[in-house]
């Protein structure tokens, strides 16, 4: 049995991508280098507007971090699909980076940044789940919590 596709995975569990990112400052969101497609940092927003402010930790919970990285990482694919035209062309996602805004005591990293493995996993399935850095920072652009960074592998 195949695996479904992963444009077919969206429209199986009613997924919402958002309209490609646009860029808050001077560079671009997407560049491909080969076969590899490098992201930009990827913020949680939805039509240039931030979804989330502030850190992990102390304005927001661990719940509204793991959304944050979730919408960030949708606005990535966003930007990867209106680049390739489909999801389908991604091969395996090869980096997942996920910064987190959080106060110096803060130790709930990977379930904030769950947001966005669980979403590539249930896009992408398990064969193509990427290897991952999370890192807790001071502060983020714009005062968001959340930066995804993505490096995709695709198909030609």
């Amino acid at each position: 049995m195949v695996a479904p596709s992963a444009e077919a995975r969206v429209r199986e569990t009613a997924l919402v991508i958002p309209p490609p990112p646009t860029p808050f400052g001077a560079y671009v969101e997407v560049v491909q280098v080969g076969s590899m497609l490098f992201l930009s940092g990827m913020l949680p927003v939805v039509g240039h507007v931030p979804q989330y402010l502030g850190r992990v930790g102390n304005e927001l919970s661990v719940a509204e971090g793991y959304d944050a990285a979730r919408t960030a990482c949708l606005s990535g694919l966003a930007a990867a699909r209106s680049h390739l035209g489909s999801l389908d062309r991604i091969r395996t996602v090869a980096k997942l980076g996920v910064y987190i805004a959080t106060p110096d005591d803060f130790r709930e990293h990977p379930k904030v940044a769950d947001g966005a493995s669980e979403l590539l996993l249930s896009i992408f399935g398990e064969k193509r789940i990427p290897p991952r850095i999370v890192l807790g920072v001071s502060s983020i652009p714009l005062g968001m919590p959340v930066e995804v960074e993505l490096v995709l592998e695709i198909e030609s």
